[in-house]
């Protein structure tokens, strides 16, 4: 029982952690969203009015940020069940055995995916791993997302635990994965992208949260 009430209170304690982190998460891009309205309508209205603009922002600032587990993400797919086991060094079909394309899970090659940047597609099965440990995969087809597209994907996600990296033959522009759990979209300004990362970015649902995302496979085209 002493064993399986310290694994629970460490268990907690992760989530509470990751709690904090999201929270401030969603602060900050909640202030960043603040600023761009108050620039746009500076431009166009009286300084009386861009003063109670301003404060209205602040006013609404205090509000408390929302449980990632209870944000709910239009179009959201989940994967139950997934296992985990390492294999290789034969590749895993994940189309086949899962029904899944890009993977959002499932038995992964023994080595993660350094988290970060790419301009080459990477292996699935390291990128799974990557999953595993809490990170978001953000996969792109470049024959239909553009240069302009390109640098607003990669700006919106987390500079830690999630990968960018275009995925030839994607049936959508963009499909964005964590554990268990993928959506796909037109366009990197729609609202779901943010909402997705609020909710799995580093996410206690993982099998195993805040293991490392450095240190193992680096892929080829590594920007940052």
């Amino acid at each position: 029982m002493g064993d399986s009430a310290g694994q629970q209170t460490v268990k907690q304690q992760r989530a509470d952690a990751r709690a904090k982190k999201v929270e401030r998460y969603q602060q900050e891009r909640r202030a960043q969203q603040r600023r761009r309205k108050i620039a746009i309508v500076s431009g166009s209205i009286g300084g009386a009015a861009v003063l109670a603009l301003i404060v209205t922002f602040i006013a609404t600032a205090a509000e408390p940020a929302q449980r990632p587990q209870d944000i709910a993400i239009e179009g959201l797919q989940e994967f139950t069940n997934l296992p985990a086991t390492h294999v290789g060094p034969a590749p895993v079909d994940y189309e086949a055995e899962y029904d899944m394309k890009p993977p959002a899970g499932g038995n992964h090659f023994q080595a993660w995916l350094n988290c970060g940047i790419y301009s080459e597609p990477q292996p699935n099965e390291n990128a799974v791993h990557s999953l595993e440990h809490g990170a978001i995969w953000v996969t792109y087809n470049p024959d239909t997302v553009t240069d302009e597209q390109l640098d607003e994907l990669r700006s919106a996600v987390p500079d830690q635990y999630a990968i960018v990296s275009p995925f030839p033959g994607l049936e959508t522009p963009i499909a964005v994965s964590a554990w268990g759990a993928q959506i796909t979209m037109d366009s990197p300004s729609d609202a779901r992208l943010g909402q997705f990362i609020d909710r799995y970015w580093k996410s206690a649902s993982a099998p195993e949260p805040g293991a490392s995302c450095s240190g193992a496979y680096e892929g080829a085209g590594r920007v940052v």
